[in-house]
């Protein structure tokens, strides 16, 4: 997480004054945050699966994930979409600070953002973020509740690991001391953050999601 928070500091800290282009230090992260994400301990939890395992962590591998996951991003996108209205109407600064989310992609072909976002940056991200960080604290507290019934202490750990990683989510995203960019991770946050809560089963349908919806706000049908 630390090295998420300094990537991210990088790439959106408006005072920093690097030249480097956005989406290729973007691509960088998400490839070394997956990678390390696998290497420590990540990979079994994400393995696919084609029925679910014992302890429902499994993810199954077929159309029907696929269609849930295009669901989930549909229906974010229609949350995002009523909530850019919303906050033009509440705030004059809401649509100049999209528009500086939007800016980064200036000097970049949307083809190959919207690539770069389907395959490696929004599986990248729910691979480290939900895949990772979310289960590792889940099971850093189930470690620390060994006194207490275990359905109890496997409730609490869930619910702790799913604030945890949805405010470190959320944090690493103030350096860009944009508001509507902090509560858009914020909501992302708790609507991914809250799926791997109830059903990490589903896991690959979250996957797709994010990246249909990072494609579909980024290059497809931007607000």
């Amino acid at each position: 997480m630390l090295l998420a928070a300094v990537f991210w500091f990088v790439m959106f800290f408006p005072y920093l004054g690097l030249s480097c282009n956005f989406w290729l230090l973007m691509t960088c992260a998400s490839l070394t945050l997956t990678t390390l994400a696998i290497a420590f301990g990540g990979w079994p939890r994400l393995r696919f699966e084609r029925r679910e395992s014992a302890v429902g962590v499994g993810s199954r591998l077929d159309w029907r994930e696929f269609v849930l996951g295009v669901g989930i991003a549909v229906v974010l996108w229609g949350v995002f979409w009523l909530g850019d209205k919303c906050s033009q109407w509440l705030f004059d600064f809401a649509r100049p600070q999209v528009d500086l989310i939007y800016g980064i992609k200036s000097g970049t072909p949307p083809t190959l953002i919207g690539l770069l976002l389907l395959i490696i940056i929004g599986p990248g991200e729910e691979i480290f973020w939900r895949g990772y960080v979310q289960r590792s604290l889940c099971d850093f507290f189930m470690e620390k509740r060994r006194s207490i019934p275990l359905t109890l202490a496997r409730r609490h750990a869930h619910d702790a690991a799913f604030v945890l990683a949805t405010a470190a989510y959320t944090l690493i995203h103030v350096p860009s001391l944009n508001f509507m960019l902090i509560m858009a991770a914020l909501v992302c946050g708790i609507v991914w953050g809250g799926l791997y809560r109830l059903m990490p089963q589903h896991f690959t349908a979250i996957v797709v999601s994010h990246a249909l919806w990072d494609a579909a706000a980024f290059v497809w049908f931007p607000f």
